[in-house]
Order: structure tokens, then sequence, then C-alpha cells
């Protein structure tokens, strides 16, 4: 069993004035919960990918570079890396970027998006949702297991012995499948030998803003909490809304997905615990 803090990076608001704070002070708060994660001795600091104007943070792996800096031993994920509107190069070179910063701490939690939006702003057809995911998650998983890729799809162009690098420290790069609750994601995962992460209970319509939120996972070797005399983080968390998260699958190299429904278009003013 693994503990660790999920945030989805959304901006809150002031509970006095109704205000949502500014983005630099709720990213200092973001790095602030998992310097202190990592310092109480959990086991993994996880942030979402959005994109609209209530959440900020769009690039999990930047925000995670960074977490890494201030961390030495709490393994970092996103959840999730929307994989169907990316580019599984780029996302596979951003990781292990982090990877090499963090010294082996990267993990990708691959999912496809509950909303439609980022699918219009990337400009993809929401018709694909499948078909995209499908393909970039086995892009990515090619890439990670060999430098040199000859690879020909449907929705970017071809690769004829491309080199990727750099190179992630562990190897495999750990990709997991994440999941909103669905059998079919999860069996998706399973036949493609990948675990699956659930990284939300809630429905996309759900109301109440989500905060960043303790979590569980099972997974063999938990580390032992650090023995760092760090002070602690002057961002600690403010007033998370607690929230479960699981692991289901094969024990083994992790796998990347999201909900098998559809992208939905966001309802205003509606708030979503997906990534």
């Amino acid at each position: 069993m693994e503990l660790g803090i999920l945030t989805l990076g959304d901006l809150q608001r002031d509970p006095s004035t109704g205000r949502a704070h500014r983005p630099v002070d709720r990213m200092a708060d973001i790095l602030g919960y998992a310097a202190l994660a990592d310092q109480l001795g959990l086991d993994v600091f996880a942030v979402g990918e959005h994109h609209s104007a209530e959440f900020f943070t769009s690039s999990p792996a930047v925000v995670l570079a960074a977490a890494a800096a201030r961390t030495t031993a709490i393994r970092l994920a996103s959840a999730t890396t929307l994989l169907g509107i990316a580019d599984p190069v780029r996302v596979y070179e951003d990781f292990a970027t982090v990877d090499l910063v963090s010294r082996g701490r990267a993990e990708i939690i691959a999912g496809r998006s509950a909303f439609a939006e980022p699918f219009k702003l990337f400009g993809y057809d929401t018709a694909d949702y499948d078909a995209l995911f499908a393909e970039k998650l086995g892009l990515l998983l090619d890439i990670r297991s060999s430098e040199k890729v000859t690879w020909h799809g449907r929705f970017r162009p071809s690769l004829d012995g491309a080199f990727v690098t750099p190179r992630a420290v562990q190897d495999p790069l750990p990709v997991w499948v994440g999941v909103g609750g669905s059998p079919e994601s999860v069996e998706r995962a399973a036949r493609a030998g990948l675990r699956a992460r659930r990284t939300s209970s809630r429905s996309p319509t759900s109301t109440g803003r989500p905060a960043s939120a303790p979590g569980t996972r099972t997974r063999s070797g938990s580390r032992s909490p650090p023995t760092s005399t760090r002070a602690p983080t002057p961002h600690p968390p403010a007033r998370p809304t607690p929230t479960t998260t699981s692991t289901c699958g094969p024990s083994g190299p992790a796998g990347g997905a999201s909900p098998s429904a559809g992208p939905r278009s966001r309802p205003a003013p509606a708030w979503t615990g997906r990534s």
C-alpha cells in the first residue's frame, strides 16, 4: 500500500471574498505540498492536467520538475497526462527529463480527458476519442522500450528510425492507465499488461471544488519515510478536500488511459475531480 497526494491544479476561491486565488500563489502552495509530503514520508505526489480557466496546471511535467528540485524521495506522477491530445514523443521526452532531474522518480499516468475542451483547443475531433488514445499509447510504449523508433500511424507524422532522447533513468519509465470507474478502461489496461489507477471517484459534472487530496494505491516496494531534517515548507496545504484513489491491475511495468465514455462539454460552473 502506498499513500500520496494528488492535486488537480484548480485555482480555488477565497471563502470570504469568493475570488479565485492567483496562479502564482497556488503554484507556491502546490510545490509546498510536494515538499511537505516528501518530508512526511508519503510515497507519491501527482499533478493533474487541465486546459480551462478554472485550472492552471496545463503542463504537469514542468510542475513535477520543479517539485523534483525540492524533494528527495517521493515519486512524482502526472494524474493524468492527456495523451489523446499530446504528442507521445514530447510526452516521453518531458517525463524522461523529470526522471533525470529527480534521479529516477518520475511516472506517467496517461488518460483521455473527461471533457471536450482540450480536443478543440489542440485541433482534434472528439469522434476520434478512443482511436487517438489507443494509437498514442501504443507509440508511447514503443518509445519507452526503444531509443530508436520506426512507427506509422494516423494522427501524427511517421517516425523512420528516429532517436528519442533523453532516456529515462528508470528502464522502463513507469506508465499507468488512469481510469475513472469504467470496467472497459480497466480491461483495456489489463490486456496491454499495464497497471490501471483510478484517478477520481467524482463524476465530470459533480459540484464542489476539488482540492489537493490524499490518496492510496497498492504497489510492492513502498519506501520508508525519509530522514530529512529540512524545515517544513512555508506553504502548507490549505484545507484540502479528501478523496480516495486506488490502483488495480497486474503488477509489473505500468501503463496509461481514463474513462470509457467520451469527453463531455464542461457545464458551467461545474467542477470535476477527473484530471
